[in-house]
């Protein structure tokens, strides 16, 4: 008995605790890392958030770009920083959902390590190519790898991208070769400068791209087409059947963060999240679903899609040492 009552005091120390954490939080800067390098799709997304949470906070959130390794960089940082709210990560499905099946060992736990506060976006990716490949379409593209090399960027290797660039070469039975960057934004450069020929980018940094006409659009990878993109027609309506290659960004907290700061964090992302501003930067002009998920939701995204791709990693026989 004195045992039982031993842990019912602490259980409520505990909850006295965190409770008392929530009303001072936030009582200095947030730090909010993107494990990618500036400029990408992750980076506009928590730049546009970050700075919504410090106008509600009154806080300075401060971005922290912690580049490499497929994004296991910066997300590790945050699964060893102390769980108090004033380290956030912006995190995707690379270090979440795909890294776990990509590598043989990870320096965290994608579930165990982490405490979810909201699912911010959902987005597929375009494939573009740089307007001197004489493709026109993703037909036409597949015929020209069997009669020449060719090569194809991505975020990182591991990252969604390079999966859609996989199965592009898996479906089309063509062999391409991947160019890994530390982030989308240096290999959206490449194909600018046309020193990489195509690559699979999110809508956000590839629509003013595509209007500009400095890069064509062939195809997008996700559930359904973009509205900003009507005419760019999915893998799966050109006949890639089961092509279905998509990413998210949300905000994630180490694991143990009181209940109380993560439910104060997520009301306030997704309060930015409706924000007009907001949308009109990360939807109406990004090209991105506006989600605002709670953190169990959010949680149990994340363990649906570990083992979705899980069988979809193993089945292509994709393996990174």
């Amino acid at each position: 008995m004195h045992k039982s009552k031993q842990i019912i005091a602490g259980v409520l120390l505990l909850s006295v605790a965190g409770i008392a954490a929530a009303q001072t939080y936030p009582s200095r800067p947030i730090r909010f890392i993107v494990p990618y390098v500036a400029g990408g799709a992750g980076d506009i997304f928590a730049r546009t958030v970050g700075q919504k949470l410090g106008d509600a906070f009154h806080q300075q959130v401060v971005i922290d770009n912690r580049p490499g390794a497929n994004g296991i960089i910066g997300t590790d940082m945050v699964a060893k920083a102390p769980p108090d709210g004033y380290t956030i990560v912006m995190a995707n499905s690379a270090p979440f959902v795909l890294n776990p099946s990509l590598y043989r060992k990870l320096p965290y736990d994608a579930v165990k390590d982490f405490a979810p506060v909201s699912q911010g976006t959902y987005y597929g990716y375009v494939l573009i190519v740089h307007p001197s490949v004489p493709a026109k379409s993703v037909k036409e593209l597949v015929a020209l790898a069997k009669t020449r090399a060719m090569s194809y960027g991505s975020t990182g290797a591991g990252g969604a991208n390079h999966l859609a660039g996989e199965f592009l070469a898996l479906m089309g039975g063509v062999k391409l070769t991947h160019v890994p960057y530390k982030g989308a934004a240096a290999a959206l450069i490449d194909v600018l400068a046309g020193q990489i020929p195509m690559m699979f980018d999110a809508p956000i940094t590839t629509i003013p791209h595509l209007k500009g006409g400095k890069v064509r659009g062939l195809a997008f990878s996700g559930k359904r087409r973009v509205p900003q993109l009507p005419d760019i027609a999915t893998m799966e309506e050109l006949g890639f059947k089961g092509f279905e290659v998509s990413s998210w960004q949300g905000v994630i907290a180490p694991g143990g963060t009181p209940k109380a700061v993560v439910d104060r964090l997520h009301q306030e992302t997704v309060k930015a999240l409706k924000m007009p501003d907001v949308i009109e930067r990360l939807s109406t002009q990004g090209g991105n679903e506006l989600i605002g998920s709670t953190p169990d939701q959010y949680a149990q995204l994340i363990k649906d899609e570990i083992a979705k791709y899980a069988k979809i990693i193993k089945d292509a026989g994709i393996r990174i040492e």
